[in-house]
């Protein structure tokens, strides 16, 4: 099918039609082959981005957090198309939402739509200072970077870009327990915040926790992650008939390889293994697995979408639903359940379903007028 979906002017000359026979029929088979191969041609329809990083101070001595932005070159920055992305409690923001896939990221796509997009690592995490706790032993310190930290980290990034662009507000994203970190942020600072999204949001579960067994040593300062364990993670709950398509040839292997790279000391071990702080666990712990709410949603009075992959094991559906329900004080609110996905769905086959249902929330100018 791609060999004879490749075919020229000069391969169709024999047919001896006319050359503007031969155009039309080039142009049929282009659009063909985007339709059918909608990845081959990404790449090319990007427009020129413009990429810059910057360590910026957190409010905190020797604490700075890395900054990545991106946005269509030569362009002047709109107000209302700015956009801060915020990690989870595992994984740097940069190798999930600026990983090349068939030759573009989302915040590459994104970016092409027009937007000046931002990410951010929350100390502790990816090119963001390591606190002095991350080069101990793990069991020699209790937990750190709370949710409460990070909120305060992702604040210190939305002044920067404010200050930056001359803006009031600015879009706000956050994955996993970046909806925490962003829900919270926006909780206490509605004037700062246009939009709201929060990709598998954290909430209240209602599963008893995991019993810890009587001999189970203390919550250490941070704990240690092998590919191995990501890649089982990222495939539970997925039906065993359709792991093999789910994440693109080579995603998670370059993913991984990317991840790994970002902590200096993960090499130093075999099997590599990825520092990540624990006060994501012990927050998570006291609040979500005890039946309490770390934030409360209903202070939250911008827009909201929720977008959530019904195969998602670690943040099941019920807990997006529930998190929906507490938004009462939002304008307009959003829950989009997409099929066939993960936690990690903006990695994988659907991943371009993730990208469109952000964009229409992002992109519609008055989402409660009738015209």
């Amino acid at each position: 099918m791609r060999r004879l979906l490749r075919l020229s002017v000069f391969d169709l000359s024999f047919l001896n039609l006319s050359l503007w026979h031969l155009a039309l029929l080039n142009l049929f088979l282009a659009c063909l082959v985007t339709s059918i191969f909608p990845g081959t041609s990404v790449a090319a329809k990007q427009p020129k981005l413009q990429m810059s990083e910057i360590m910026i101070p957190s409010g905190d001595e020797g604490v700075q957090l890395f900054v990545r932005n991106k946005h269509p070159a030569g362009r002047e920055t709109l107000p209302d198309k700015i956009l801060l992305f915020v990690h989870g409690a595992t994984y740097p923001a940069e190798t999930a939402f600026d990983l090349p896939i068939e030759g573009v990221s989302m915040m590459d796509l994104i970016a092409a739509r027009g937007y000046d997009v931002y990410l951010v690592d929350v100390r502790g995490y990816g090119r963001s200072t390591r606190p002095a706790e991350m080069n101990q032993p793990p069991e020699a310190n209790k937990p750190i970077v709370s949710t409460k930290v990070a909120a305060r980290d992702l604040g210190a990034a939305v002044d920067y870009i404010l200050n930056k662009r001359r803006v009031a507000r600015i879009n706000l994203m956050g994955w996993s327990w970046g909806t925490s970190i962003a829900g919270l942020y926006t909780s206490e600072h509605n004037d700062k915040v246009s939009r709201l999204v929060l990709y598998a949001p954290q909430w209240i579960r209602s599963e008893p926790p995991a019993i810890a067994p009587a001999n189970a040593p203390p919550l250490g300062a941070y704990r240690l992650v092998s590919k191995d364990q990501a890649k089982a993670r990222w495939l539970k709950g997925v039906p065993e008939n359709k792991q093999a398509d789910l994440i693109p040839p080579g995603v998670f292997d370059a993913w991984a390889t990317a991840t790994w790279a970002t902590d200096p000391e993960s090499s130093k071990q075999n099997p590599p293994m990825l520092r990540a702080p624990n006060g994501v666990v012990e927050d998570s712990a006291n609040t979500w697995s005890a039946g309490k709410a770390l934030y409360d949603p209903g202070k939250i009075t911008v827009p909201t979408l929720l977008l959530h992959a019904e195969w998602d094991a670690d943040l099941p559906s019920y807990l997006a639903q529930g998190y929906f329900a507490q938004l009462k004080n939002a304008p307009y609110k959003r829950l989009v359940e997409l099929s066939e996905g993960t936690h990690t769905v903006m990695l994988e086959k659907n991943r371009l379903q993730f990208f469109h249902e952000l964009m229409g929330f992002l992109d519609e100018e008055k989402p409660l007028a009738l015209k």
